[in-house]
């Protein structure tokens, strides 16, 4: 889901996974599990998005087991707020997983992002340092939404790139089959997935 209000780029190098050294990291929970069920994990993670003139900085939460964006947020800085608001309106919309993951960059491991999760009783997941392919689908969006929209377009502004943004992420959801879901699209096999789970926490169809 979009952020409010005026974006303006920043410039420095982009970063998005600093540890934090006084931050507890948490394991990764994931490795040999099988996840099947709508809300037994989702994930998040941040990237850069660059434009004609700087970078804006994105966050996504994703169901793992259908690859379905949740919510999404733009900030212009690495502070943990945009992050926190996208999880936020997630639990509020689609309910709440069993376990969430990330990588261990300190928008993720420190208390106002943490806290959420553990007030929600949700068991924390975190990629071990340098192992990308442990959250290998989300990072599999950054790569095709970069190709597919964002280097297409030399967006100008941060209202243009949320824009243009919007657009293709309602495409990715609603109309892009995978292969990986028998063909459906995120969107199709979270509503399927999510008329045969009754074992989880998978929240009313919107």
């Amino acid at each position: 889901m979009e952020s409010g209000g005026g974006l303006s780029p920043i410039y420095q190098r982009p970063r998005t996974s600093d540890p934090h050294p006084q931050h507890r990291v948490y394991p990764y929970r994931l490795r040999k599990l099988a996840i099947e069920r709508l809300n037994h994990v989702w994930c998040a993670d941040v990237t850069y998005i660059p434009m004609r003139r700087g970078f804006l900085y994105l966050v996504a939460v994703m169901v793992w087991a259908t690859r379905k964006v949740l919510t999404w947020r733009l900030s212009n800085t690495m502070d943990a707020g945009f992050c926190v608001a996208a999880l936020e309106e997630a639990l509020t919309r689609f309910g709440r997983p069993e376990i969430f993951n990330t990588d261990q960059g300190s928008q993720f491991t420190g208390f106002a992002f943490t806290s959420v999760l553990r007030d929600a009783e949700i068991r924390i997941s975190m990629d071990g340092r340098g192992q990308w392919m442990d959250n290998v689908f989300i990072e599999r969006l950054w790569r095709s939404l970069k190709y597919e929209c964002v280097y297409l377009h030399a967006f100008e502004t941060g209202s243009e790139l949320r824009a243009g943004l919007g657009r293709w992420i309602t495409y990715y959801n609603h109309q892009r089959p995978h292969s990986g879901l028998a063909g459906r699209t995120p969107a199709e096999a979270y509503g399927w997935i999510g008329a045969s789970d009754h074992g989880g926490h998978a929240p009313p169809m919107i």
